[in-house]
């Protein structure tokens, strides 16, 4: 089967980088979002990042009018029905997921593959509100999409063969890096990212150290680019803690117990950098 045109639901962070590494493979892209502010924030968050290439002298003027031009913008689902293959990439919300996977199953037609960006929610679970199981999967980019390689493809317990091959092969022509995940709480990346931010959100609670100093140790001490509390806010909080309890819910382990203080942090608005404020202040 070939791809030619790629729907996107959720024109965020994710959303909008998936969209733009399609489009920049050649696809034209049908980005989806609830609103049409959130499609236009999404599509001038593209505009942005390929302006910043352009400076860098990366990427051309035509080249990055090009890519703008294959990107098509929507508030409908119904206008799925054009894609040949759809990622949703909406908020890490169960009961969101679920209720947008029934609306594509039945706008979309039925060799479409539906694939879900989710961080953690199990496939199988998904797959199970549509008709087609055999044709859901699991399509885990990084953030920020357009600069990380990895892409985690999960199968679910129904995925086909078929399915999984075209999915690992749209990777590829993403120029992305495929690694496969089972079907299990938090795959592969989240099941062990996940518990190593949350016990730095434990140390923090704990007064085992300041943030700055517990940032630094990971960074300088196990050479990791960001320390574990400025990735938890780049991620966004809420998303870390949903991440924590699906694990916690699926696992049934008193390990993967999201921290007090990572639950206070979300109930106070204090999402991270989306927000303003997290573990760091962001206002300036």
């Amino acid at each position: 089967m070939t791809i030619q045109t790629l729907g996107v639901i959720g024109a965020g962070q994710m959303g909008s980088g998936i969209a733009q590494v399609a489009a920049a493979s050649g696809l034209t892209v049908v980005m989806n979002d609830i609103k049409p502010e959130l499609v236009q924030r999404g599509l001038a968050s593209i505009d942005k990042i390929l302006a910043r290439n352009v400076e860098k002298g990366k990427l051309g003027a035509e080249e990055k009018a090009a890519v703008l031009k294959k990107i098509q913008t929507s508030v409908d689902l119904k206008d799925m029905a054009a894609a040949d293959f759809v990622v949703e990439a909406a908020t890490e919300n169960e009961p969101l997921k679920c209720q947008i996977f029934r609306s594509l199953d039945e706008f979309c037609r039925p060799h479409v593959v539906l694939a879900t960006n989710t961080s953690s929610i199990p496939i199988g679970r998904i797959a199970a509100q549509t008709g087609r199981p055999e044709k859901v999967i699991g399509m885990h980019f990084m953030n920020p999409v357009p600069l990380m390689k990895l892409v985690e493809v999960i199968r679910g317990i129904a995925t086909s063969d078929e399915t999984f091959k075209l999915t690992w092969d749209l990777a590829l022509k993403f120029d992305k890096t495929p690694a496969e995940s089972n079907d299990y709480p938090g795959f592969i990346a989240n099941r062990i990212l996940m518990p190593m931010i949350n016990e730095a959100v434990y140390c923090l609670f704990h007064g085992v150290g300041t943030r700055e100093d517990i940032d630094t140790v990971m960074k300088l001490g196990m050479n990791h680019p960001m320390g574990p509390l400025a990735l938890a806010d780049l991620i966004g909080l809420d998303t870390c803690l949903a991440i924590m309890e699906t694990l916690y819910e699926g696992f049934c382990d008193s390990k993967y117990r999201p921290c007090p203080l990572l639950r206070k942090y979300v109930e106070a608005g204090w999402l991270g950098r989306k927000s303003g404020k997290g573990f760091y202040d962001y206002a300036k």
